[in-house]
């Protein structure tokens, strides 16, 4: 089974996540907008990023797994918005591929891993734990959006596994 752990926004990161081990992790695909250069998700690149991991796999083989993501106090109306519409693509982008998706709450897999409460950094100190071999792939403070991808992912595949 194929996991595609996603951390979704303009700074979030695509795990692909194959029977307990990270094949994959890219940063999210992004673009520029508009006259003030402001980022913004690119759906066609998440496409072409998806259509060429999973183009020899079954779909019923395939689980996408996006963190359930919703208004935070504090974040200004625009910068909310424009998360929405990331959430909003990523929904849009797996439904047209017919990719079966799965919501997380942040509060559960963190939970899971014993990082509520914790520094924003201690998602990735937990990946390297787990996950050693791809410790080189985690070494800036950047890097906290893979490895909350990655944890989704591996949360998804710990927490589910039996079900199938």
């Amino acid at each position: 089974m194929l996991i595609i752990g996603i951390d979704p926004g303009i700074s979030g990161s695509i795990c692909f996540f194959q029977n307990g081990e990270i094949k994959d992790v890219i940063d999210m695909p992004t673009m520029i907008e508009g006259k003030k250069n402001k980022k913004q998700v690119n759906g066609s690149q998440i496409f072409n990023e998806i259509s060429k991991r999973i183009k020899n796999i079954e779909k019923r083989d395939i689980k996408v797994v996006i963190e359930q993501v919703s208004a935070m106090p504090g974040q200004g109306v625009t910068s909310m918005f424009n998360f929405g519409q990331s959430f909003g693509i990523l929904k849009g982008i797996c439904s047209a591929m017919q990719l079966p998706m799965y919501f997380v709450r942040p509060t559960k897999w963190k939970k899971y891993f014993n990082l509520i409460n914790s520094e924003k950094d201690a998602s990735r100190t937990k990946a390297i734990e787990i996950f050693p071999y791809f410790s080189i792939n985690l070494s800036k403070k950047k890097d906290n959006n893979k490895a909350d991808a990655i944890l989704i992912s591996s949360f998804y595949y710990e927490t589910y596994k039996f079900e199938e």
